[in-house]
């Protein structure tokens, strides 16, 4: 059966600056190794023949300083607003085991460290986002604008290979707590889009 979602999709990374990996993922990231959560933020969409609209899932990954050397630590978060079908479709597209983005990115995975229920708030502002996520993650990241442009359109990121889109907007992270599977890093470059779309 066929399946879509879209909404909106919020990044962090434990980079100093605007994060190399997204430019390509065979650039490498500025310390030893990447650490990132990414949070899609599901506004609408049918996952063989369920509703997953208004519900959140979010990956905290660590990885090696260059992404495609694969061995990448992956736990999942899904919303825990979802019912258990829900959560069972979402897990299905989120993990790319139904195809899609994610799938592309599966034989880069070494270690699955779990999913885990939990309380997702997303807030959007205008240029800023939060997330929290239970006891586990709390940042907020602002959309960056560049210095002399007068529309106050944020930076974008084009032209790349990303599962979220070929186009992000350049953020920078302005709160960091982030703390789960065992993973933990202060948040500093972050992206955000607020078109992403799949089917399969």
């Amino acid at each position: 059966m066929s399946w879509n979602v879209s909404g909106s999709y919020f990044e962090t990374c434990s980079c100093n600056v605007v994060c190399a990996c997204t430019a390509s993922l065979s650039l490498g990231a500025t310390l030893d190794r990447c650490k990132v959560t990414l949070v899609f933020n599901v506004h609408s969409g049918d996952i063989e023949g369920t509703d997953v609209g208004g519900l959140t899932v979010a990956a905290i990954v660590d990885t090696p300083k260059v992404m495609t050397d694969g061995n990448w630590r992956v736990g999942v978060f899904i919303d825990d607003a979802a019912s258990d079908q829900q959560a069972e479709k979402l897990g299905g597209v989120f993990s790319g085991a139904l195809g899609g983005p994610m799938a592309a990115l599966g034989p880069l995975i070494s270690e699955n460290l779990g999913v885990q229920r939990a309380p997702i708030e997303v807030r959007e502002d205008g240029l800023r986002h939060s997330i929290r996520i239970g006891d586990a993650v709390d940042f907020e990241i602002e959309d960056v604008v560049s210095f002399g442009v007068e529309n106050g359109q944020p930076a974008k990121l084009t032209g790349i290979f990303h599962p979220a889109g070929s186009e992000l907007t350049v953020a920078r992270a302005t709160r960091s707590k982030i703390d789960g599977f065992g993973i933990a890093y202060e948040a500093k470059a972050a992206f955000s889009t607020s078109n992403f779309s799949w089917s399969a």
